[in-house]
């Protein structure tokens, strides 16, 4: 069985940090045997002395170490080889453990992600069991409602497919068919609608041209339910939603506009960073994550995310993809 690409990792960066520790330790031992000798040779003198009465005379081929001279560096050397060791010790730690550290960031991040991609999905489906419900009590058809229920069940199995794909280093976004921009925000709209029905928030859509994006349908329908979601939670009752998309040369265009109070000019980039969350939270609990979500994905697909426009009217966000060739 073939070893996985964290494996492969993992060993890579071992192999490289015993390759520098070692050079890094041979370097300091050289160093400081270097030094050593210099210092044996500069304070040595030849065997014998230059006294005309003693037979001996002088003997190069012998030479004497004063110990008094030598022994304060050989103790220096000695401590600072420890202190050096112990530096390149803590380097080759630090490097050591860098992948694991960046593999739990990966961890927290997807567990982050599916969290936050499942809410929205699982507060619709919540809804509809209580509209089915309402209904069953009052004798009303409910084959719709069970429809709907089965189609969110569909969405969030995808939502986790389509997660656990992403996770894969070998997963290759450019592969993916072309996804109808129509049907995705109209999919989008359809699992918020209960949300935004429960806060008294119209939603409307249009999409001009049925563009296609090269983005997996199941994408772009994340992509805009958590745009839309983000709309609802700052949009107040009676307030409108509209989403829109056009192609714009290379690029298909999708806005999506709320009634909200605006974002603030200080939180205009922050609200795109994980756990940002401004002052407005909205109705529900938010924990940061949709729009940073979007960027993320948008990114991964050459895509772009940023606000179009904001004042105390309402917000736009333009969701800006390639369009399919």
């Amino acid at each position: 069985m073939s070893d996985s690409p964290d494996e492969r990792r993992v060993r890579r960066s071992a192999g490289q940090i015993a390759l520098w520790t070692g050079i890094a330790s041979a370097v300091v031992l050289a160093v400081g045997v270097g030094i050593l000798v210099a210092v044996i040779l500069l304070t040595a003198r030849p065997e014998g002395g230059p006294d005309p009465d003693d037979p001996r005379g002088t003997n190069p081929d012998h030479i004497v170490v004063d110990v008094d001279r030598v022994l304060p560096w050989v103790v220096l050397l000695g401590i600072v080889g420890v202190v050096l060791l112990g530096l390149v010790a803590w380097l080759a730690a630090r490097q050591a453990v860098r992948p694991l550290g960046e593999a739990l960031r990966v961890q927290r991040n997807f567990l982050a992600d599916a969290s936050h991609e499942l809410r929205t999905p699982l507060t619709a489906l919540t809804s509809r069991v209580q509209i089915l419900q309402r209904r069953h009590a009052r004798g009303e058809p409910i084959d719709d409602t069970i429809q709907r229920l089965r189609r969110d069940a569909s969405a969030m199995d995808d939502i986790l497919t389509e997660l656990l794909l992403a996770a894969q280093d070998d997963h290759a976004p450019a592969s993916a068919e072309p996804a109808d921009v129509h049907a995705a925000i109209a999919a989008a709209v359809d699992t918020v609608r209960p949300i935004a029905d429960e806060a008294g928030v119209a939603l409307e859509h249009a999409a001009a041209g049925a563009p296609h994006v090269a983005v997996p349908a199941v994408t772009l329908t994340r992509l805009c339910v958590a745009l839309l979601d983000n709309a609802v939670q700052h949009s107040p009752a009676g307030a409108t939603v509209v989403v829109t998309a056009e192609r714009d040369g290379r690029s298909v265009e999708i806005r999506v506009a709320d009634q909200g109070p605006g974002v603030a000019a200080e939180d205009r980039d922050r609200v795109f960073e994980r756990f940002a969350r401004g002052a407005d939270t909205g109705r529900r609990r938010g924990f940061g994550l949709g729009l940073a979500l979007v960027r993320d994905v948008a990114n991964r697909y050459d895509g772009t995310v940023a606000i179009d426009s904001t004042s105390a009217e309402g917000t736009t966000f333009l969701l800006s993809l390639p369009a399919a060739r």
